[in-house]
């Protein structure tokens, strides 16, 4: 699961250009209920941020014309609610309701201590009909890459095309892929993003590391629904902060 463009926990204000590989391939149109837009679209998300590792898609390995990258389509997402969790900040769109359910935040408790199942997700808010959803996991980054170091930094992971094994699924086509900095005060964060369809679904994640931790902003919509909101879709993703 991030995608990505704010500087400390403001929004974007100002585009960044950085390597964008993209392709672009309509996807089939989906029509199902609430209850199943939000199950579907919070069962691919987290079946994308799984331990287990993907085989990195084709369009990844042979980008499209990446010397002519396209503009990021954002919108200015200071008005919007600011939601803080472990670690993280994250926009929340207008008219989005919190979804987080009781077992989600006690899904850590249990008698048999370090075996506790981990919270599924850190932050889950829906749009009113359900079909759209913004999530955040927060993920031990030894679960997504085998490796004797503690990751410090996203790029302890590989580069943007090395972290898609992670991040895109096998089988998705990729829109975007972006490496993103951020100016903090010790220096500059780095951020991956990704955009990309998969099945009936259009998927916007932002990602960082932080402590060990691999912290991922995604949301989620049918192809149809992305059409007309994806651009505030994406400008939720991409104003994920690590704190």
């Amino acid at each position: 699961m991030a995608l990505l463009l704010s500087s400390s926990l403001h929004p974007p204000t100002s585009p960044l250009n950085p390597k964008l590989n993209s392709l672009s391939t309509p996807l089939p149109n989906a029509v199902v209920t609430k209850r199943q837009l939000i199950i579907n679209t919070t069962t691919s998300f987290s079946i994308i941020f799984g331990v287990q590792q993907n085989p990195v898609p084709q369009c990844l390995a042979q980008p499209s014309n990446p010397s002519k990258p396209s503009v990021l389509n954002i919108a200015n997402t200071k008005a919007w609610f600011q939601f803080y969790g472990d670690g993280f900040a994250i926009r929340v769109p207008p008219e989005f309701e919190d979804i987080m359910e009781p077992e989600d935040f006690n899904a850590g408790a249990s008698l048999y201590g370090d075996k506790a199942k981990p919270r599924p997700f850190a932050a889950r808010f829906a749009s009113t009909d359900g079909s759209e959803v913004l999530s955040v996991v927060i993920r031990p980054t030894n679960q997504l890459k085998i490796t004797f170091l503690e990751a410090q930094d996203i790029t302890d992971l590989g580069s943007i095309k090395d972290a898609a094994k992670i991040f895109v699924p096998g089988g998705a086509t990729l829109y975007n892929a972006r490496t993103i900095k951020i100016k903090e005060d010790e220096g500059f964060k780095t951020y991956y993003f990704y955009e990309f369809g998969r099945d009936e679904q259009h998927i916007a994640i932002m990602a960082a590391v932080n402590g060990g931790k691999a912290i991922i902003a995604g949301t989620t919509a049918p192809q149809s629904k992305w059409d007309d909101d994806g651009v505030k879709l994406r400008s939720a993703a991409i104003s994920l902060t690590v704190l």
